[in-house]
């Protein structure tokens, strides 16, 4: 039997975008690995993708509509032909729309898949001619990226091999071992030759065991440490006036700033000894070309825009930015910008529908959104029952009665067990698509391997067909994936010319194409694509939305959701005791993607059962031991874990990794516990903003 290999592209929210190789015999996939000829990939896989033909060929996997019969959440289903399900969801919306209007209808989506076309495509083009509600898609680094497009003009990174051009690494709220693992060789085999690494995390991470250094603040500080050490450096005069004179736009106005953040004061904020501060500043001024690595965990608080503008200002200081292995390595996202008119048909739309915040999704679901209100949800790429913040109250407004809900997913997840229509879904062996990554610059196409398995279609395939129910007759809403992707990639060539040459014809025979950059080291020449050309220390655009345009961090608490709130035998006369208040981290587990792969035996027993960290001393306040059940709670909800005592995490914070399915625990996983309040920009999660209290409890 001859055996068929089939190029793609990992579909899944990491930067890195790996190329793939499935080996299919007679429709059926029978081995996958990395593909060895792709740059980044190397012929290895992450220990989440590596056992994908597990996921595929799952047995739970959905091959056929389903219609509610039962109560929300009973597991009641009827199968239903594909002809039944989208006339039922045409003939709910027709009616929706008369009453109310189509923006009383609201698509859900993300991470689930960040192909071009599954993806980018699918999120615009029906939606908007429907004219249904915008969904704000803020959960994960909205403010990161308005805050470095406001400094910096782009988002532009280092190539990941030129890591090993840097003297210094200083790795900040993010752990690559788990979320950009192909990173990891190249600052590895750096550390080899001489570089130091340096980590700052309020957890000691897989990454920090492999630092020569970890120093970890409390949450939601890193702004206040940015300034503290940039405070520092000038006092030391180890500033670099003439690159700053140069290069930057209001640092007079940052000098006196940085007068306000004394090593002192940040010490009490940071909950780190001065001397370490200083010596840390130090060593970032006279290490030279040093590197700071972000990525979007930092920025999950109420002060994360400002925070990620603190440390953009770092580099600035000490002249890094131009510098190969020198600046700041956040997103290459700003390489690859796609012709928003080709994906969105804004022109050709009705006006776009108002805008509902994703974060928000239990509170819009449960009133706050009223005019209209949402009568129906239709679902894709996303799990928001559970990986939404405020999980209660989601889950509160998906069993409404009156919410007509359609999810199209590969599985019965949390927020399928309350749809009445679930559709099943390709995975990314089924479907073609194009894949950018936002960690290095290769376009990738993804070739489909296999047959859908039983009647599983691609979100494009159903878009396509809500579009010829509700009677929208425009030929955009009706191409052929390839013809999409050709269109899209023909529309942004013409303004961008590192996309000239690169065909959908030569990315389906050549499987990986480099884009063509004016430069492989971000601003090497010294001009920033920002309104004055320099770096913006001082930002007008923060200014002209009322925001603080200089750096600045600001002390913001959770309330923990505890106002007006009564849990029995938990708060004292309505509250809970203010001392005993941890932050509580929902870090990324090792072997889920949010909460894909959540449901995979194999990955689960890896990953192992639902678990708390918790520093000794907050622990021996409680009595706690290590395998205890422990319950953290706030006004918001609870949620039951084994506890792990460790000091692997500071003193007043605990941690519990994101992604587990509620089905599979007690109900509820840690999102039950998380703030849905909206950070200082963009409209941000404040996932690590969150404040419970602990108890040992016996089960």
């Amino acid at each position: 039997m001859a055996t068929k290999v089939v190029r793609g592209a990992c579909p899944h929210d990491c930067p890195d975008t790996c190329g793939l190789v499935t080996e299919v015999e007679d429709g059926q996939a029978v081995n996958f690995y990395g593909d060895p000829d792709h740059p980044i990939t190397q012929g290895w896989l992450c220990a989440k993708v590596l056992p994908y033909l597990n996921h595929v060929y799952h047995p739970d996997r959905l091959t056929q509509p389903l219609r509610r019969v039962g109560p929300k959440g009973s597991g009641q289903w009827q199968p239903i032909s594909w002809d039944e399900a989208i006339g039922e969801i045409g003939q709910r919306w027709r009616d929706i729309i008369t009453e109310y209007g189509a923006e009383a209808i609201l698509p859900y989506s993300y991470s689930g898949t960040l192909g071009l076309l599954q993806m980018g495509v699918v999120n615009g083009r029906f939606w908007n001619r429907l004219g249904a509600s915008q969904l704000e898609r803020t959960i994960c680094g909205a403010a990161a990226e308005f805050a470095v497009e406001a400094t910096l003009g782009s988002r532009r990174s280092q190539r990941y091999e030129d890591v090993q051009h840097s003297q210094l690494v200083i790795i900040w709220g993010h752990n690559p071992v788990s979320t950009a693992p192909h990173f990891m060789p190249h600052l590895l085999q750096a550390r080899k030759n001489g570089t130091q690494v340096v980590v700052i995390d309020p957890r000691r991470t897989r990454t920090a065991r492999l630092a020569d250094w970890h120093l970890a603040p409390k949450p939601g500080s890193d702004g206040a440490l940015a300034l503290g050490l940039a405070n520092h450096i000038v006092e030391l005069g180890l500033h670099d006036e003439a690159w700053l004179a140069q290069h930057t736009v209001g640092w007079p106005a940052l000098r006196e700033r940085l007068a306000e953040y004394p090593l002192a004061r940040v010490a009490q904020i940071t909950g780190l000894p001065e001397d370490d501060m200083a010596r840390l500043a130090r060593l970032y001024a006279e290490t030279t070309p040093a590197l700071i690595k972000i990525a979007d965990g930092l920025q999950r608080n109420f002060n994360g825009g400002q925070n990620v503008r603190a440390i953009c200002a770092l580099p600035a200081l000490t002249g890094q930015y131009g510098r190969r292995g020198g600046g700041l390595a956040y997103s290459t996202s700003g390489y690859v910008p796609w012709d928003g008119e080709a994906i969105h048909k804004w022109a050709e739309c009705p006006p776009p529908g108002r805008k509902v915040n994703m974060n928000r999704l239990g509170a819009a679901l449960l009133g706050e959104v009223d005019k209209p209100p949402v009568k129906a949800l239709f679902v894709y790429g996303s799990n928001p029952a559970a990986i939404a913040p405020n999980a209660g109250r989601v889950v509160a407004g998906l069993r409404r009665e009156d919410l007509f809900t359609v999810v199209h997913e590969l599985f019965l997840t949390d927020t399928a067990d309350l749809a009445d229509i679930v559709l099943p879904a390709t995975s990314q062996l089924e479907h073609a698509d194009l894949h950018k990554a936002y960690g290095h610059t290769y376009l990738t196409y993804n070739h489909p391997a296999i047959p859908p398995l039983g009647e599983s279609k691609s979100n494009w395939q159903v878009m396509k067909l809500l579009a010829a129910e509700m009677g929208f007759s425009e030929p955009w809403l009706q191409q052929s994936a390839d013809e999409v992707l050709d269109e899209v990639l023909m529309a942004t060539a013409v303004t961008q010319p590192q996309f000239v040459g690169i065909t959908l014809e030569r990315l389906k025979n050549e499987g990986t194409i480099p884009l063509t950059i004016d430069s492989e080291v971000p601003f090497a020449d010294g001009r920033f694509p920002t309104p004055s050309g320099k770096v913006e220390l001082y930002s007008q655009t923060m200014a002209d939305l009322g925001l603080d345009p200089l750096p600045v961090w600001q002390e913001v608490a959770d309330s923990g959701g505890q106002d007006g709130v009564v849990l029995n035998g938990h708060l004292e006369n309505g509250r809970f005791p203010a001392e005993e208040a941890l932050i509580l981290l929902s870090p990324a587990s090792h072997h889920f993607t949010t909460s894909t792969f959540a449901n995979q035996a194999d990955l689960v027993a890896r990953e192992g059962e639902p678990f708390v960290e918790i520093h000794p001393e907050d622990a021996a306040r409680q009595n706690i031991q290590t395998g205890d059940w422990v319950r953290l709670e706030n006004g918001r909800g609870w949620c039951e874990f084994r506890a792990k005592i460790t000091e692997s995490v500071r003193h007043g914070v605990v941690a519990s990794p994101k992604g587990r399915w509620s089905k599979w625990g007690n109900g509820r996983n840690v999102n039950w516990l998380t703030s849905d309040s909206l950070g200082d920009m963009a409209g941000q999660s404040t996932f690590h903003s969150s404040r419970v209290w602990l108890r040992r409890i016996t089960l």
